[in-house]
């Protein structure tokens, strides 16, 4: 289970995808350690395997609608606004 559900929300799950071994398990943020994976990724980037500045994309905070625009195209995975001065 991915993601932030509403409190009280119910999930529904036919219990045949759960035959062969296979196991629900709720997670936060990838249960990543922190202190070993962001080193790890790290290190990703610098061998060029991790380019996750192209997955990021800045724009003024009055180009707000053409960072809506873009994610919803899937132009930018990551949407950050600069607000103020640079």
């Amino acid at each position: 289970m991915i993601g932030g559900a509403p409190a009280g929300a119910q999930a529904v799950i036919d219990m045949n995808t759960l035959l062969n071994g296979r196991i629900v398990r709720g997670i936060i943020q990838g249960d990543a350690v922190p202190q070993l994976f962001i080193p790890t990724l790290i290190e990703m980037y610098r061998k060029g395997d991790f380019p996750f500045d192209r997955l990021v994309r800045f724009y003024d905070f009055n180009e707000i609608n053409q960072a809506v625009e873009d994610t919803r195209k899937g132009e930018t995975v990551k949407a950050v606004m600069r607000i103020g001065a640079v």
